[in-house]
């Protein structure tokens, strides 16, 4: 990696971090090279096996959107691939490890990629839908090269906005990524060869404890959601359950997540994320644990009916769940 000014410790403006994973200083300049970029462009929904291609690609791996593709999506209509899925091709198809948490803080971010270590995120994007012209919200994910303190940016590589109609170091500003990035809890993914395991838990630090992890964005959503409005407050309060399912408490999750959706349901319908559900299933996990079967085969009805096209296999699988417990085994 390519180290291009003196180093600060310095923090983000505006930024509030709850937790600092290393003393180390870094430089106010980073960015990594010889990612072999990958567009997600002709395939549907290509932007995970895209953007894992292209992490992997750092470290000398020699496949493509394709190859994680497959694996990824067995079904080309899925609509979504989950972090822990990424993980699980990292950590059974090639011979690196990765590691997966929530919880994510700029200046972890930022102490990562200065030792050498692009991260994958998951984010949310405003975009043009196809069928219906209208502009909505929905998951992306995009991998990380570097950052610049001076212009307040992180460097991305990202499989969306390709060249040459974008720029390849494609700017994220750090104001910008806290918003898109909060609607998925702050989750990120680092992948490294396995005789760097060492180099990365000591980044993260007591992120390395899933528990630990959790806690402490627990502890960040029920803050945001003290302070804010609109669809922030709603990923906030989204957060918040996802943070008690992580900590099994299945019962004050439900709770929340109630409280999630009364919000979702005050908010004007163009503003509403309807992809929510296709992304994170905290609440089917919640509403079943607590017995709750109707509510998570309503939810899961509700979330299928709304796509234009039905692959969405978390949905169907806790439907199929909630039934059975019901009774209906057929």
């Amino acid at each position: 990696f390519i180290q291009t000014s003196t180093p600060t410790s310095q923090e983000t403006p505006g930024v509030t971090e709850t937790f600092t994973p290393t003393a180390t200083q870094r430089p106010d300049k980073i960015s990594l090279e010889g990612v072999k970029y990958e567009d997600q462009h002709g395939l549907w929904n290509y932007c995970a096996p895209a953007n894992l291609a292209m992490a992997l690609s750092y470290w000398g791996w020699e496949g493509d959107r394709l190859t994680t593709g497959k694996y990824l999506k067995p079904e080309e209509d899925d609509k979504n691939v989950m972090p822990y899925e990424m993980v699980d091709f990292v950590q059974t198809q090639t011979d690196l490890n990765a590691i997966t948490r929530i919880g994510g803080t700029l200046d972890l971010l930022k102490n990562l990629l200065a030792e050498g270590f692009p991260v994958l995120i998951e984010k949310g994007m405003i975009t043009q839908e196809t069928l219906t012209g209208r502009m909505t919200w929905m998951g992306h994910y995009a991998l990380l090269v570097g950052y610049d303190d001076e212009q307040q940016i992180f460097i991305s590589r990202d499989s969306y906005f390709s060249p040459p109609d974008y720029p390849l170091d494609f700017p994220i500003n750090y104001d910008e990524i806290i918003s898109a990035w909060r609607g998925f809890n702050y989750v990120y993914i680092v992948i490294y060869p396995q005789d760097r395991e060492n180099d990365v838990f000591e980044i993260l630090g007591d992120y390395v404890d899933e528990e630990t992890a959790a806690r402490y964005a627990l502890d960040r959503a029920v803050e945001e959601s003290e302070q804010l409005t609109g669809i922030d407050l709603f990923f906030a309060e989204f957060n918040h359950g996802s943070c008690l399912v992580k900590l099994f408490d299945y019962y004050d999750a439900a709770l929340v997540f109630d409280e999630a959706f009364t919000l979702y349901a005050a908010l004007p319908k163009e503003d509403r994320p309807y992809r929510m559900m296709w992304y994170q299933t905290g609440p089917y996990f919640a509403y079943y644990y607590t017995n709750r079967y109707q509510d998570v085969i309503d939810l899961a009805t509700t979330t299928i009916s709304a796509a234009d096209k039905p692959f969405l296999e978390e949905s169907w699988y806790w439907r199929g769940l909630a039934k059975i417990a019901m009774g209906d085994k057929d």
